[in-house]
């Protein structure tokens, strides 16, 4: 790309076609204007001189040569070939040789000024003047017999150097080509001769050299823009990209990329693919992890009732073969009903267990998944509570028709759990309270059980985490509810209390859940910068 940029400017040459065709319509021009003062001088010359009526042809046709503009086009008008030479003029006694005498001093003064060719001819196309074809024909030349009838010609012929051309010259068109123009010499609107003039217009090259020094300096500064654009284009986008690129290959090897918040990314858009990518980085290492940690703690919470099924399965099977024997008598059983019945008691407390787990794993899952799109209010969430647990006594108060970001559906899952929890532990009473704050919505949730014990405090959200173990319990409720708020963009909290257990569920205003989800996981990237976690 930069290497294109350099060589744009070489890329303008194929305009270059269209200044030639000005410079060979200039150079028309002042031929036009040369040899129209020429002709002047020479129908003076004629309207004075003593064989007048002898000099002169017939009467023009049709002839206006009072505005003659140049109208030679390089890249349509055809270039004709090399001009014919003048040839043998018949042999007359001229009548214009005092003309001729007095025209010749003219033309070498014209030519030393204008670098022009000048040939005047007489009515038959003889040469009066001008160069090494004085007394020649050039009748036979096209451009010459037009202007002998009256009418004004210009046209492009193929130019023929005496010298090569230098190696640059064939950048140009123009450099090989030669304008001629031929005006009729007109006195009383009859045709006296014509001029015939000639000259190789300007090229592009010459005019290069000539301002050779601001060529130059425009070469550097497109070189000196290249670099400044190389610097630009590799500061903004190539060391940032290689930088992502090097991110992008680590986070897929496993290694640990921790967020540089100080990191220089270029532009906006990269910085802003820099931020994803490292957001990215974080929840698929947060959930590689967590699916890590799950894995462990399901295998050990599932291989528990397992273990205890595959036990009391074989003590059954060991007493039903000691009791029929191998050869099919029957010595006696030595298991009573008492032990037998114990044993299945056992696989089918175990198997409920294992019931229980596999549901607490679909609701997270489900609470892990997409939220549930809708609202509803603490007043309709507590009515369903009194309704699901007729065995506590619910209090609701605070902003209880203020609108919570979370479908009926999830609310009861969320607040099911809590309630759930309250009831198992022995209490009598459950208070739901609701402030309006600055973030949402804030729910305080206590009830007047025994409390959680300091040193389980820390461990309450974890997975499989109970002390209800006995009892049925499967430690998954309190991760259900977070990992369900969570995907809504709200938050739940272990609070301080005097009696019983309270927790704070936080929950943004609707319609942000999406921004507090974004503000969430930028949080974590910059707290982990921070701190120097993954």
């Amino acid at each position: 790309m930069l290497l294109t940029v350099a060589l744009l400017p070489l890329f303008g040459l194929s305009f270059v076609r269209l200044y030639e065709n000005q410079l060979v319509r200039q150079a028309e021009g002042e031929l036009i204007g040369q040899a129209a003062v020429l002709a002047a001088v020479v129908g003076r010359e004629v309207a004075a001189d003593p064989a007048r009526d002898a000099l002169l042809g017939p009467a023009a046709t049709a002839a206006d040569l009072t505005a003659i503009e140049p109208t030679l086009d390089l890249t349509v008008d055809p270039i004709l070939g090399r001009r014919p030479d003048a040839t043998e003029a018949p042999a007359s006694p001229s009548v214009a040789a005092a003309l001729a005498a007095r025209l010749a001093p003219l033309l070498p003064q014209i030519r030393a000024i204008t670098l022009a060719g000048f040939r005047i001819v007489d009515r038959d196309g003889v040469v009066l003047a001008g160069g090494d074809e004085v007394g020649r024909s050039l009748a036979g030349v096209e451009e010459v017999a037009t202007a002998l009838r009256g009418h004004f010609r210009a046209v492009m012929r193929v130019r023929i150097s005496k010298h090569p051309p230098p190696p640059l010259y064939a950048l140009s068109r123009g450099t090989g080509v030669r304008v001629f123009v031929a005006l009729p010499v007109l006195v009383d609107g009859r045709v006296a001769g014509a001029v015939y003039a000639s000259r190789t217009p300007d090229n592009i090259v010459r005019l290069l050299y000539g301002e050779r020094g601001k060529a130059g300096l425009a070469v550097l500064i497109v070189l000196t823009m290249t670099l400044v654009i190389a610097f630009v284009f590799t500061r903004t986008i190539g060391r940032p990209i290689d930088a992502l690129m090097a991110r992008a290959a680590a986070i897929g090897r496993g290694a640990p990329v921790p967020a540089d918040p100080g990191a220089r990314f270029g532009t906006r858009e990269i910085a802003a693919l820099a931020r994803s990518l490292d957001a990215m980085a974080l929840r698929l290492r947060e959930r590689s992890d967590y699916v890590a940690t799950f894995a462990s703690h399901v295998s050990h919470e599932l291989k528990t009732p397992l273990t205890a099924i595959q036990g009391a399965t074989e003590l059954l099977r060991d007493e039903e073969c000691d009791a029929v024997g191998d050869h099919g008598d029957n010595p006696g059983a030595t298991m009573s009903a008492a032990e037998r019945r114990r044993f299945l008691d056992n696989i089918v407390a175990d198997t409920a267990r294992l019931s229980a787990l596999l549901q607490r794993l679909r609701d997270l899952a489900r609470a892990e998944g997409v939220a549930s799109e809708g609202s509803t209010s603490l007043r309709a969430i507590a009515a369903d509570l009194r309704v699901r647990f007729i065995d506590l006594y619910i209090q609701a108060g605070g902003a209880l028709d203020h609108p919570l970001p979370l479908s009926p559906e999830d609310a009861g899952i969320v607040f099911g759990h809590l309630a759930d929890n309250a009831a198992r532990h022995g209490a009598a009473t459950l208070r739901l309270d609701a402030a309006v704050v600055r973030e949402g919505l804030r729910v305080r949730v206590a009830d007047d059980g025994p409390g959680i014990p300091a040193q389980d405090r820390a461990r309450v959200f974890e997975p499989f985490f109970t002390t209800r173990r006995e009892g049925g319990g499967t430690g998954m409720g309190l991760s259900i509810v977070r990992a369900l708020l969570s995907g809504c963009g709200g938050s739940i909290m272990l609070a301080a209390a005097e009696r019983g257990a309270t927790f704070e569920v936080g929950l943004s205003s609707v319609g942000r859940r999406e921004a507090a989800a974004a503000s969430r996981d930028e949080g974590r990237i910059k707290q982990n910068a921070i701190t120097g976690g993954p």
